[in-house]
């Protein structure tokens, strides 16, 4: 193709408002056809005939979840596609309708985590027996063994009953363990007194908002969490910025999947992970050279997913993107 049929096709694409807007969802989060309809109040056949010209251009990355295919704005790194890209959003931040859109997709996010909330909020300290069915207690022993010595000061991401907060302490580390449901932190909390376990700090809080300060901890760890969460790369975000310089995240969860068994009765809202979309995320964070390993189901037989398990530092020196006060 020449370098003006090239520009002619970048400026054809461009030109719909609604494939600018759509690019522009896709640009924040990852949406699935029916998120999409919501958020712009569009017939499915409107958007997705707008995803079928996007992805023509090579725009749009998709994936399968389930039933549902998940769209993600794939920005071009230079060349003239980029370069009107880079206009387009410069002229359009403070456009009425960008905020409007914006705004629905608060929405459309706030109504995933809604879902996650509450399916904790019903299970509660039940969910003590139901995460026995990942069979992850080596799994969590090898993410404390992604950690230094003793005495450092450590977040437990999503707690839940507490299982790792409580590994964490005994292994002799000051934990701070959050997770967004009162019920889960009752049920953490009577454990730890049953059991007279000590420094450990109970927050409420989400993973996209952690009640920390910028450099607060030492590691950060999402134990099985990423998998209910409503934008895993804006917690993995929040992760990055409360470890300090030399500080580590580390993330354990599936790899990709096709058991839509635990949607129903694990409340899990996606299936799994690509190991290069979570090393993408973790460099997207500031983080250095994430170290992933894969490993297979604990349990002989069991109908689970292999199991990643990523970390990664923070650059010495490397200050936190935005400040907290809490």
């Amino acid at each position: 193709m020449s370098s003006s049929e090239q520009l002619q096709k970048v400026l054809k694409t461009y030109s719909d408002s609604t494939r600018v807007r759509i690019l522009l969802l896709l640009e924040r989060e990852e949406l699935a056809v029916h998120e999409l309809m919501e958020v712009l109040s569009m017939t499915q056949s409107r958007v997705s005939r707008h995803l079928g010209i996007l992805r023509e251009s090579g725009l749009l990355r998709d994936r399968r979840e389930g039933t549902f295919v998940h769209y993600r704005f794939a920005a071009p790194e230079d060349g003239p596609w980029r370069e009107a890209w880079e206009l387009i959003r410069r002229s359009i931040d403070d456009d009425p309708a960008t905020v409007r859109d914006l705004a629905a997709l608060d929405r459309v996010i706030e109504a995933r985590a809604t879902r996650s909330r509450s399916f904790f909020d019903s299970v509660g300290p039940e969910w003590e027996g139901l995460r026995k069915v990942f069979g992850d207690d080596v799994l969590r022993a090898r993410a404390l063994a992604r950690l230094a010595p003793p005495g450092l000061r450590v977040v437990d991401v999503g707690t839940g009953t507490g299982t790792l907060a409580r590994d964490l302490a005994r292994a002799g580390l000051e934990v701070v363990a959050v997770d967004h449901s009162r019920r889960m932190l009752d049920a953490t909390a009577a454990r730890l007194e049953a059991e007279g376990i000590e420094g450990v700090d109970l927050r409420r809080g989400d993973a996209a908002d952690l009640p920390l300060r910028d450099g607060e901890v030492h590691a950060a760890f999402a134990h099985m969490v990423l998998q209910y969460l409503a934008s895993p790369a804006d917690a993995i975000r929040e992760m990055a910025r409360v470890i300090a310089p030399g500080g580590a995240v580390v993330i354990v969860d599936f790899v990709r999947h096709d058991r839509e068994w635990m949607q129903s009765e694990l409340g899990v809202l996606w299936l799994g992970f690509d190991p290069d979309e979570i090393e993408a995320q973790l460099r997207d964070a500031g983080l250095g050279k994430p170290r992933i390993e894969i490993h297979p189901p604990a349990a002989r037989g069991a109908d689970l997913p292999d199991t990643l398990i990523a970390s990664a530092r923070k650059p010495e020196g490397q200050a936190a993107e935005r400040g907290s006060s809490r």
